[in-house]
């Protein structure tokens, strides 16, 4: 895999590199330099050199092997894993972390969709471990897990100001052990428990409905490596049905890549429309992702895409873009407002970063962080209209593509 893609997910399962690297080349020597010439490359040719005090790491390298009793209990290796974790830490970003060999074959494993665990999305909203959504036919799903949960304890642990990813450590497992997850829920007076059964999880993709009313729905759960291809397909299928009505229901769908998201967007946009830019704040304005141009579809028709407090990341690039450019109306409710970019960077051959270098905006300039993305037709969804089985959600965006 790729570890330079950018990747716009949450946790499933930043730091200049020329200091970790100086750290582990050192470590076993006697002789430690008390400082280093920290460089960092910004912008195009400026280059800012600071002078940076390791004394106080070696002097804690040494008091903690010569005086910790139990020596043997680690390695110098996971000692440097260690350091490089907890400066990833120290820019206070939950979605800016190292992943040793161990946690890095995992988060390749849960990328390409397929792992043991749970089946849901997590991530940080307002500093609280949040569900984003459990997958859709997931154990979490099937337990009762719901879009928009806090996550307040796992197997009895505070869990509440976790990072996602030490909570991805506790929440997977092997296929056929329980998790019990304690869940602070809207409109509950106490916490819920909530035991889950871990098992095989294959994160779902895609998949279609011609319905009798001469709509068309693509259902699309995640942005995957594969999402492009499946997406293409399902176009295909919904040109073929002869249908003029089209609804992507993007509802709970937690994100993926960049590059699909773009990708889908290209299908209905021209040549060079921006789909989504970057903004690396104080660094300056980013690229623009633009359209390659697809545009197979006359601007106009009835398009509808439905969104919620699930649908993250890639899913609010895409749902931005068509919606600012005027090819889709949203209807549901406000998006979960993830509006930050992580790339995985190589540190060595099995270990990586994931790192937050930019913000998202909209084609209009609108920034998906926090606020998320407001659909022009806002629609709440109870827990009465799902112990009914009814979808006022999808009833409205029904009604919008039959009187577009």
């Amino acid at each position: 895999m790729n570890w330079t893609k950018k990747l716009l997910t949450f946790s499933l399962a930043s730091v200049t590199l020329g200091v970790p690297f100086a750290l582990g080349y050192m470590v076993g020597f006697n002789a430690r330099p008390a400082s280093y010439n920290v460089t960092a490359v910004s912008g195009k040719d400026s280059v800012i050199t600071t002078l940076t005090d390791f004394s106080p790491f070696w002097k804690a390298w040494n008091i903690l092997n010569d005086r910790y009793i139990f020596s043997a209990s680690t390695t110098d290796q996971k000692k440097v894993w260690s350091s490089i974790q907890g400066l990833a830490e120290s820019y206070g970003d939950p979605y800016t972390t190292f992943f040793p060999p161990s946690d890095a074959k995992v988060f390749s494993q849960d990328i390409a969709g397929s792992f043991d665990g749970v089946g849901m999305e997590i991530g940080t909203r307002k500093n609280t471990l949040t569900v984003v959504s459990p997958l859709k036919g997931s154990p979490s799903e099937n337990a009762g897990v719901k879009s928009g949960d806090k996550i307040y304890k796992i197997d009895g642990q505070m869990a509440i100001d976790m990072n996602p990813d030490e909570a991805v450590k506790l929440i997977r497992g092997k296929s056929g052990t329980k998790v019990k997850l304690t869940l602070i829920r809207e409109g509950a007076i106490e916490p819920i428990d909530i035991p889950v059964v871990r098992a095989p999880i294959e994160a779902p993709t895609i998949d279609t409905e011609a319905r009798n009313d001469g709509i068309f729905v693509i259902r699309l759960y995640s942005f995957t490596e594969k999402s492009p291809t499946l997406f293409r397909d399902a176009l295909r299928k919904f040109i073929e049905s002869g249908e003029s009505k089209l609804i992507l229901d993007l509802r709970g769908n937690p994100g993926g890549y960049l590059e699909a998201a773009v990708n889908m967007a290209s299908w209905f946009l021209p040549q060079g429309a921006a789909v989504v830019s970057e903004d690396f704040g104080t660094k300056g304005p980013g690229p623009v992702h633009r359209s390659v141009g697809y545009d197979i579809f006359e601007k106009g028709f009835p398009f509808v895409i439905l969104v919620d407090g699930g649908s993250a990341s890639a899913s609010e690039i895409l749902a931005g873009a068509l919606s600012d450019h005027g090819v889709a109306r949203l209807v549901g409710q406000k998006t979960f407002g993830k509006g930050s970019v992580q790339e995985l960077v190589p540190v060595t051959e099995d270990t990586f970063l994931k790192i937050t270098i930019a913000r998202w905006l909209t084609p209009k300039g609108n920034s998906i962080s926090e606020k998320g993305i407001v659909p022009q037709y806002e629609v709440p969804i109870t827990a009465k209209d799902a112990e009914k089985g009814v979808d006022p959600q999808m009833d409205k965006a029904v009604q919008v593509v039959n009187n577009w």
